[in-house]
């Protein structure tokens, strides 16, 4: 049955883990791999998180299945989070999942059974799985022009234009903030320009949170998901808890749907638990009930939010410090766009030559993209950094 498998392509992220981890060299940079790092290049875990499941450990009298949902309080308390604490939430259903990528399948599962023919726009680039995923469910895909990587900045216009050439029941993803791999946002008006015309065109919003927290605050960073909810009937959404919550391994996320009343999300929301029955069945409990633990206490949530605004404003610190060592090495103001971005990703523009020679000749791992992890940068050595991808540039 197998003998005429061939092997599936190497996912380009592990493999420069391997890559990183064989090098010998002491002065290596990992800058590749997509996970919060602190100052000492560990992934902590959260304080609040810590305390919760603590208090789990102690309280916590079964292990029986909670059902096709979930933890229904998670989900309460993430539709709060994303849509906020006054959102009509009689529209609003919620699933857990095996984290944002379990959501993302979930939902385009659904939009598989609710609008079959319809293709999903995505932003050129955008996270190298969004399309995997989505393919996956049997979704055709379009890419839609996002990022300018002579400026570093969005190319709106062009991704307007293209927009405005989908058809009436189309579906488009969109990055809810930080995005993924540039680091480049849209602002308030460009969001509401693209609510407009989601409306105009009876086009289906689809929007990935994944990274609420990390930019500009947990509000902010939620702003562009809210102008949009405000003015459309219905749009779904994909939400993470890995990076605000730092519970990668234990695969936190939440799939939503919101409809124009409450009657359809019911039916919406038996469709995607459908869904999940025959994907996974029932979703991990562990790391979604400490979630839910922090977001009810007032207590553990005053102390996540503190510590995640520590790791927000440090990454703010390190782009506006790497862009500055980049400026003084280069004598330009090519890198000044890495200060304006927000989360944990920018790209640097460079090319897949001058990637690899920074791998081979300085130790520097990054994605062939030179998309980099800006939580990975090295704090008493930017300027080392900058100097080795100035030697690099053509």
């Amino acid at each position: 049955m197998f003998e005429d498998l061939k092997p599936a392509p190497a996912d380009k992220i592990l493999a420069l883990i391997g890559l990183y981890r064989a090098d010998e060299r002491p002065n290596k940079v990992d800058l590749g791999v997509g996970v919060y790092k602190d100052s000492a290049g560990r992934t902590p875990v959260m304080r609040a998180v810590r305390e919760a499941e603590k208090r789990l450990l102690a309280d916590q009298d079964s292990k029986s299945y909670l059902g096709l949902a979930g933890d229904t309080a998670f989900n309460e308390a993430m539709a709060k989070l994303v849509f906020g604490a006054n959102a009509d939430t009689a529209r609003i259903r919620a699933a857990q999942t095996p984290g944002g990528s379990g959501a993302l399948r979930l939902v385009a599962e659904l939009l598989k059974h609710a609008r079959p023919n319809a293709t999903v726009w995505v932003s050129d680039p955008t996270w190298v799985n969004h399309i995997a995923i989505l393919r996956a469910a049997g979704l055709q895909v379009r890419e839609y022009p996002y990022f300018d990587a002579e400026t570093g900045t969005v190319c709106f216009d062009a991704m307007l234009a293209a927009l405005k050439g989908a058809p009436a029941g189309d579906v488009v993803l969109l990055h809810g903030c930080c995005h993924n791999p540039t680091g480049a946002n849209l602002d308030a008006g460009q969001w509401t320009a693209i609510a407009d015309l989601l409306v105009e065109k009876n086009l289906l919003p689809f929007i990935d949170i994944a990274y609420q927290g990390f930019g500009d605050g947990l509000d902010a960073d939620a702003e562009g998901l809210r102008i949009v909810a405000a003015k459309v009937p219905e749009m779904v959404v994909a939400a993470s808890c890995s990076k605000n919550f730092a519970v990668y391994r234990d695969r936190v996320g939440a799939a939503m749907v919101m409809t124009a009343n409450a009657a359809q999300a019911d039916i919406a929301s038996s469709q995607m638990l459908a869904g999940a029955r025959t994907l996974y069945s029932m979703p991990p409990d562990h790391g979604a009930a400490a979630v839910r633990m922090v977001l009810q206490d007032p207590a553990l949530r005053a102390d996540w939010q503190a510590e995640l605004e520590d790791m927000r404003q440090r990454m703010l610190s390190l782009r506006q410090r790497f862009a500055e060592a980049l400026r003084r090495q280069s004598n330009s103001d090519r890198f000044d766009f890495i200060a304006g971005h927000r989360g944990m990703f920018s790209r640097l523009g460079l090319t897949e030559s001058q990637v690899q020679r920074l791998r081979e000749e300085h130790a520097v791992y990054m994605v062939g993209d030179s998309r980099i992890n800006v939580a990975g940068l090295p704090e008493n050595g930017l300027d080392e950094l900058a100097k080795a991808i100035v030697s690099v540039l053509d």
